[in-house]
This record gives structure tokens, sequence and C-alpha cells, in this order.
């Protein structure tokens, strides 16, 4: 017999509907007002975006506080966190795919909005099925805290290198069964060439995003469960987080490769987070200690970081990022 894992959520199927449809209509307004015009991302204009996305995650938080109470106000705390510190990953890895595929910064936002779009579906299926096999199968989080345990050794001894997307098997399957064009079409996806339907540079870039964001997501998801069991407070405080990607790409693009240690302080947080799931039958770590360890890693990585002698110029153009 297999033991069952009690899941007891504060989302109601008012909650659920008012939440998504706040976040359609959040981007509608952002593709359909603010970025109707394809233009390229400044770092003012990242700042600010940065700043609102970030400011609507703190007023919800403040709604789930005054709602639900303190405890679920921190676990949203934490969760949203901790897919902000993951978020990191994904955006050298989008710096790959941009350059791997030669699509410009004019055209750049509109492969993200998409992206992060498929991203919330892909992820909001995780979070529903992840939480159903979660609530089955209580062996099932340990078998997360040793892929997360797993995932933060293996990035912790990776050595330094360059990942390449266009060379990914499930891009080269795309390409192969969906005829393409090398050459952009402005900012359009598809295109129509010998009467055929063909992929610009644009949509194959989008595919390897999404392809990217479908492994970042076996670390992500998993690592949230591990602060919450509530699929309500899973759910919010991960798209919120993946809302603000857009913008907080943007924003670090240009000094990436400053943060030589950040990937030392995410296999830090993997680590500990899978550590916490493998002992939570033995010993269950105050919440509020989770997110105060997660805030210590990632502040001595990142202030390590900004304190470090420049690297050398051989080094600056390496980006690193995760590898599955």
């Amino acid at each position: 017999m297999v033991a069952a894992m009690s899941f007891e959520t504060v989302g109601s199927p008012v909650a659920w509907v008012g939440f998504i449809g706040l976040i359609l209509a959040l981007l509608a307004i952002d593709l359909g007002v603010f970025h109707r015009t394809t233009h390229s991302v400044g770092l003012r204009e990242a700042a600010v975006w940065s700043a609102v996305w970030i400011g609507l995650a703190a007023i919800f938080n403040l709604a789930i506080y005054r709602w639900y109470g303190p405890d679920r106000a921190l676990e949203f705390t934490t969760g949203y966190l901790l897919e902000k510190a993951l978020a990191v990953d994904n955006i050298f890895v989008f710096v790959l795919i941009f350059q791997a595929f030669a699509i410009p910064a004019l055209y750049q936002h509109r492969v993200l909005f998409w992206g992060v779009l498929g991203a919330i579906v892909m992820r909001a299926g995780f979070i529903l099925a992840g939480g159903a096999f979660l609530q089955r199968f209580h062996f099932a989080m340990y078998i997360f805290g040793g892929i997360l345990a797993f995932t933060g050794i293996k990035l912790l001894l990776q050595r330094h290198g360059e990942l390449h997307p266009e060379r990914n098997v499930m891009v080269r399957a795309f390409q192969r069964l969906f005829p393409s064009t090398p050459e952009l079409h402005g900012q359009r996806f598809t295109i129509r060439k010998d009467g055929r339907l063909a992929a610009t540079p644009l949509l194959v870039a989008l595919v390897a995003m999404e392809i990217s964001d479908l492994v970042f997501a076996v670390d992500s998801i998993p690592a949230i469960f591990a602060i919450t069991r509530d699929p309500f407070i899973v759910f919010t405080s991960n798209i919120l987080a993946i809302l603000g990607l857009r913008s907080l790409y943007f924003l670090l693009v240009g000094v990436l490769e400053k943060f030589v240690y950040l990937k030392i302080g995410l296999s830090l947080v993997l680590i500990f987070v899978g550590a916490k799931m493998l002992a939570m039958d033995v010993y269950k770590l105050p919440l509020l200690a989770s997110l105060g360890i997660i805030t210590a890693i990632l502040s001595v990585s990142i202030v390590a970081s900004l304190l470090r002698a420049p690297p050398p110029k051989s080094e600056v153009n390496t980006v690193e990022g995760r590898c599955h």
C-alpha cells in the first residue's frame, strides 16, 4: 500500500480563475499596449519593468498575507525567491540561444514573450501533475530530492564550458521535420516558401527556448514543492517569478560575466533544497530558516562575484550554463 500525502490548498476555484485571468490580462497589456511596436529593450526600460513585475508580486503576496495568513505569505516569498534565483540559469541559456540563431536585439523581446507564455502553460501542467503525483505517492519526494541534490552536485563540479543549443537533439529533430529558412523575415515566426510553411530563425529559437525551459522545470518545480505543498502557492509564486524573466534578461544580459560565483551559489541552493526534501521525515527545517539560508547563499555568491577581480579578456566571452 502506498502512503499518500495530504495536500491542503488555500486556492478556491474563484482564486484560481481570478489569478489566471489576471495573468492573461497582464500579458495582453504587455504585448498589445507597451510592446506593440517592435523595438530593442534598453537598460532603463528593463529596470522599470523589473520593478513593475517585482512590485506586482509583492502586492499579490500582501493579498495572500491578508487573506490566508503569514505562513502562506512566507511560503510564497520563499518560493518566489527560489524560482527567481534558478531563473538566472535560464538567462545564461537565452543568451546562447540568441547568439546561436543570430537573433538581433530588435526581436528578442518577441521571442521571450512567447517563450514565457509557453513556459507558463508547461509549468501549470507540471505543477498540477506533480501535485497529484506527490499526493498519491509519498516516496516521490525522495526521488525529487535526489534529483535536485544530484543536479546541484553536477552543476558544482561542472567545468567551464560553452553550451550549443542549436545542436540539441530535439531542436535538430524539429528542423528536420519542419522546413526552415536561415534568413530573418522581420518579426514573423513562419513564412511561405515554395508553397510550404517554413520556420524562420525566430521560431527555431523559440523552440530551443521551450526545450530549455522543459529541462529547467525538472529542477524548479520539485524545488518549490520542497517549500510548500499547496499547489496554489506553488503555481502563483512560480508564474509571477517567470513573468519577470524577460525584463530580468535585458537587465542582466550585459553583466552576466561578472557573476562568476553565482553558479556555485545556485549549485549549493539545489543541494540544500534536495537535502531538505530527503530529510523531511527525519527533521523539518522551519520555513523561515530555509528562506534565510537560501538568501544567505545567494547573497554571498553575488557579493563575492562583485568583489572578485575582473577576469582576463579570454574568459569574458565564455558563458556558463546548466547542462543536463
